[in-house]
């Protein structure tokens, strides 16, 4: 999602009469895009921005913008504007603003309150890579899962008109950019225009100079058969799937709100192995997670074990402000959460390796 919110932000500024360099150091204007997901990718921009030297303009965007708000002025003093994900078409005209301000160092502008973007954003025209391009098909998140920051910081699920995904993929492809992947926090629970998300796998495979496609992320309780019948027939369409499993206790999922049980997920990498035959099958584990006793750990290691994913990311839990389980107590010690990282991601690497001689 960043990477292609990236690219927006470039293209608006580039449609503005703004010049990307290639190094911060030769810029006027440096804009960090944040994430929020862990406090490892917060603590980094923290630092990043403390980096720069008085002078410049510096921007803080995406999540933490939204998270922090004016806040974040507290945390980096030097920071001159903060944008949420909703408000980012008005960077441009944020910034012709900062540089007619003979005072811009004294300036703090934050926008953080808009709801929705406007479609000519995504319209732009540019593309950091020449032959693939990222597609946003929705925007934001309405599963609040326990452990996750996004409702929050990108606002409920929005999907974008069936017409207007149709036209930005068919721009990238007059382009010359031959591989598109599609983007959403949950892609599966796409609908618009009486067109649900297979109806769009398949008039994306239509499309005469696309050579292929993927998709990111699923969510296992809008994933079903007839998304692993698409995948099996549409030739364009990779066959790779990414469904984050997070946990395999029944007892730590409900705690998670995750909303499927270990017996459903297992049933659905069944039904996806038999279908799209060598498909690719990837997932996310998160450890730690407040409750999570030894039992719940070895439940997912040996699930792991018995599913053999081609990749796994495996993260250590970090309670992010505002969600529900940050208001529980996070009572796995560090360094159990990093005993279960090691073995899980141990484990891992070995069943990949095996995997790939397969």
């Amino acid at each position: 999602m960043n990477v292609r919110d990236t690219e927006v932000i470039s293209g608006l500024l580039l449609k503005a009469g703004f010049k990307l360099v290639e190094k911060p150091d030769n810029a006027d204007i440096v804009i960090l895009n944040t994430c929020s997901v862990r406090q490892h990718a917060e603590d980094v921009v923290w630092s990043e921005i403390g980096v720069h030297k008085n002078g410049k303009i510096i921007g803080l965007v995406g999540c933490m913008a939204q998270n922090y708000k004016e806040q974040a002025f507290q945390r980096a003093p030097n920071g001159n504007f903060v944008v949420g994900p909703s408000d980012i078409a008005k960077i441009p005209h944020i910034l012709k603003d900062l540089l007619k301000d003979k005072g811009i160092l004294e300036r703090k502008i934050w926008e953080t309150d808009g709801l929705n973007r406007p479609e000519e954003i995504y319209h732009t025209g540019y593309y950091n890579d020449k032959n693939h391009a990222h597609l946003v098909i929705s925007e934001g998140c309405s599963n609040f899962c326990a452990y996750c920051v996004v409702p929050y910081v990108r606002g409920p699920e929005r999907h974008r008109r069936f017409t207007d995904i149709i036209k930005e993929a068919e721009q990238a492809l007059d382009k010359g950019i031959n591989k598109i992947t599609l983007l959403g926090q949950n892609v599966n629970s796409y609908k618009s225009e009486n067109a649900d998300f297979k109806e769009l796998l398949k008039r994306m495979n239509a499309m005469k100079d696309l050579k292929e496609f993927s998709f990111l992320t699923s969510h296992p309780k809008d994933t079903d058969v007839k998304l692993f019948d698409a995948m099996a027939s549409l030739d364009k369409l990779s066959k790779w799937l990414h469904l984050p499993l997070q946990s395999a206790s029944d007892r730590i999922l409900k705690s998670m709100k995750r909303n499927y049980t270990k017996d459903y997920f297992l049933d659905l990498t069944k039904e996806y192995r038999k279908i799209v035959k060598g498909g690719t099958l990837t997932t996310d584990v998160i450890v730690g997670f407040p409750g999570e006793a030894e039992k719940d750990f070895q439940e997912t290691f040996d699930l792991l074990k018995k599913i053999r994913f081609d990749a796994a990311y495996i993260f250590k839990y970090s309670p992010r402000p505002g969600t529900e389980a940050d208001r529980t107590p996070d009572d796995v010690p560090q360094k159990e959460k990093e005993r279960r990282h090691r073995l899980i991601l141990d484990q891992q690497r070995s069943l990949a390796k095996k995997n790939a001689k397969s």
